[in-house]
């Protein structure tokens, strides 16, 4: 889906899970992908190497920060800490003006559906303003995700 709009995938360079799925499908359909991924992770995620692009980074902070120059929308699958820990940092940069991208989570099956639920929790309690919630957006499936991207 993202080779055939003529997009390129930015992430960070391993091998596993979805993001390693996601990334072999853009490249077997004649996509374009960039892998950023820290030199001491290399070996451990057993980094891509059919990439169309690679950067290899001193450290997980400057790999972030080059995913964020070279990306121009943030898409959060289901994954782990890694995951939400970026996903919690790109909203936050959101929040406070650095930028103005896009950032989607990908809900597959209701994977989100507790942390969407902490975060009006969140609201509830006054720890966030309610415009917050409006930072991001909520796509339940890969049609979604696409359109709001499109957009």
């Amino acid at each position: 889906m993202i080779a055939a709009r003529g997009w390129r995938l930015v992430y960070g360079g391993g091998n596993v899970g979805l993001m390693g799925v996601a990334a072999r499908a853009t490249l077997a359909a004649g996509g374009h992908v960039v892998g950023i991924i820290p030199r001491g992770l290399l070996e451990r995620e057993q980094g891509l190497a059919e990439l169309s692009e690679l950067i290899v980074t001193e450290t997980l902070r400057e790999r972030k920060g080059l995913m964020f120059e070279r990306s121009d929308a943030f898409v959060a699958m289901p994954g782990g800490f890694g995951t939400i820990e970026e996903l919690v940092e790109t909203l936050t940069l959101r929040q406070l003006r650095y930028h103005d991208k896009p950032i989607i989570l990908l809900n597959t099956a209701g994977y989100y559906d507790p942390l969407l639920q902490f975060f009006a929790h969140a609201v509830d309690t006054g720890f966030v303003h309610p415009s917050n919630l409006g930072l991001y957006a909520v796509a339940d499936t890969l049609d979604e995700l696409m359109a709001l991207l499109e957009r």
